[in-house]
């Protein structure tokens, strides 16, 4: 059944300078079944209520906040309408790598409840009214990496799937022709939470699956290697690579605008 939504604030307007447009902000309050989550709604007024592609955004193992706000906010200012959901439920964000991790592993653990957990935000951005329901991408990091493959297996009517280092594996590998997406897969190449051969197992799951998929695997790039907050030290598995941030996102860029002008 579709969720309803209801916008419970009208958050930040952030002004951008080129054209006298703003990127607006919204806390949205939804659910997946007896859970009220709460997500972050961005997109560009520029369009007016013009429907525009839409994209969904999934959080790190430490929940919604501001990493998530900040890339959905760099969605809508490109022309997308862009949600990011809540995996976890309103108010439930983990402070710790322990917590999270535990919190994470519920959903790691159970790929049905962490399908199900996405495909509730996607329905709430599908319903939105400036939304093309039939253009929607998904991209999600470390844990919404996995979240979003997940969602690409349990074949979700999407046109492109992006994760920025997320861990590949998975109990219920993808069968042949139930992948709609198009899936990139972006990987450092020395990220020690994912080994060597969880990503050969992933290219032979995509092929075996007949996925249109490509993996861009960055040298020297360690976990987290977007997120500024990691740090800079690649010795302690997690730390930022500007390189391969800049990269990944010139790819998402170009593979969205691609995946949106198709019929």
């Amino acid at each position: 059944m579709k969720n309803t939504f209801i916008i419970a604030v009208a958050a930040l307007v952030f002004l951008a300078p080129a054209a006298h447009a703003a990127v607006v902000t919204e806390t949205v309050e939804y659910r997946h079944g007896d859970a009220v989550l709460e997500g972050f709604l961005a997109y560009d007024d520029a369009a007016g209520e013009a429907k525009r592609p839409g994209v969904i955004v999934v959080h790190e193992w430490k929940g919604p906040g501001p990493y998530v706000e900040e890339r959905a906010k760099q969605l809508a200012a490109l022309g997308y309408v862009a949600f990011a959901v809540d995996m976890y439920g309103k108010g439930v964000r983990p402070e710790s790598h322990e917590e999270a991790g535990k919190l994470a592993g519920i959903y790691k653990n159970d790929r049905n409840l962490m399908r199900a957990r996405v495909n509730a935000g996607l329905d709430v951005l599908k319903e939105h009214p400036f939304v093309d329901a039939s253009k929607i991408a998904a991209i999600g990091y470390c844990f919404g990496g996995t979240t979003v493959l997940e969602l690409a297996r349990g074949g979700a009517d999407v046109k492109l799937v992006a994760s920025f280092h997320g861990s590949l594996g998975t109990p219920s590998p993808a069968a042949a022709g139930n992948v709609k997406a198009k899936v990139l897969i972006f990987h450092g190449a020395d990220d020690k939470f994912v080994p060597g051969e969880e990503v050969a197992a992933l290219e032979k799951e995509m092929k075996d699956a007949n996925v249109d998929y490509v993996l861009e695997s960055y040298p020297g790039a360690v976990h987290s290697f977007t997120v500024k907050s990691a740090g800079n030290d690649p010795s302690k598995g997690m730390a930022y690579d500007a390189e391969a941030d800049r990269k990944s996102w010139q790819a998402l860029e170009a593979a969205l605008a691609d995946a949106f002008a198709k019929k």
